[in-house]
């Protein structure tokens, strides 16, 4: 219940501004987010890894409905890339893309043209890019633009939402060879008739979308912090042959830390997730409702202060 009004209070401008006004907020938001500038970001970058992690990073932003706002995004990513390509790091450090940021709900072209600058960045940079999935509207937008950006940019990679009931169904026909896919439970607030809404329902569809990919062809991201389900991809992946190689494990800047350079350690390959930026709040919100130990935490912030 608390995570359905989290998710509800993401979209409200009068909730962003009651939140925003806490002194503490900036606070709290630096545990999940990099900073709001591109060196910030790159310090981040990298501080991970430094530390046997890699990383991709996301320039927040969303639900751009104004063509110029949509083209700052554009230049955030290329100017970030850019100053990554120097530093050599290849596929240590990608990007994640959310196509309502670059103009999707605008008009899918513009999305499409704006994504393929991007990729051309990111091919430039020796990286790639990984487009990010929103609500249950976009879907087919998406996965008609990815389609698009393979032809060209075949290493593109997509964001598939377990908790869609449609998600099984687009796995077959994503798990071929080369295709990048990471998995995701899901973070937005989404009727009955298109998402499984209780916990254990979408770890059910979590486990058997994550049998399709360890099963095909592809390269997983399998995008967990739960230990049970981190247990699972390994069992899955002596099951099928896998080598550490041929998947990894995606997790969020500040999320589980330790865990992160656990794995790193014993041999996985672990992508982090580095937001920046300074349109954080729908992020901020999100994270706060996918675990109630990141609202505990904040709530203990708001007291000691």
């Amino acid at each position: 219940m608390l995570g359905s009004v989290l998710l509800a209070v993401s979209r409200s401008p009068l909730a962003r501004r009651a939140v925003s006004a806490f002194p503490v907020t900036r606070h709290v938001v630096d545990r999940f987010v990099a900073g709001e500038d591109a060196g910030d970001a790159l310090s981040a970058v990298q501080r991970l890894t430094d530390a046997r992690l890699t990383v991709t990073l996301d320039h927040l932003g969303e639900e751009t409905t104004d063509v110029k706002a949509a083209a700052e995004t554009v230049k955030a990513y290329v100017t970030m890339l850019d100053a990554l390509r120097p530093l050599g790091l290849g596929g240590r450090a990608e990007v994640s893309v959310k196509l309502s940021a670059v103009g999707q709900r605008l008009d899918e072209a513009l999305a499409l043209d704006h994504a393929r600058e991007i990729c051309a960045a990111a091919r430039d940079a020796g990286t790639t890019v990984t487009l990010d999935m929103e609500d249950h509207t976009t879907v087919d937008s998406t996965l008609a633009v990815l389609r698009a950006l393979r032809a060209d940019f075949p290493a593109t990679g997509v964001a598939i939402q377990a908790y869609l009931r449609r998600s099984e169904d687009d796995l077959r026909g994503l798990s071929h060879e080369g295709s990048r896919v990471r998995l995701v439970k899901g973070a937005y607030a989404e009727p009955a008739s298109v998402a499984f809404q209780r916990r254990h329902e979408v770890d059910k569809a979590y486990v058997r979308c994550l049998r399709i990919l360890m099963e095909g062809q592809g390269y997983p991201m399998v995008a967990t912090h739960d230990d049970r389900l981190i247990s699972i991809t390994e069992l899955l992946a002596d099951q099928t042959g896998r080598g550490r190689d041929s998947f990894e494990y995606q997790m969020l800047y500040g999320i589980r830390t330790a865990k992160q350079e656990a794995l790193a350690g014993a041999g996985s390959t672990v992508r982090v997730y580095v937001p920046y930026g300074d349109d954080w709040y729908g992020y901020f919100m999100r994270r706060l409702a996918e675990r109630p130990a990141n609202v505990a935490f904040f709530l203990r912030s708001l007291r000691s202060q």
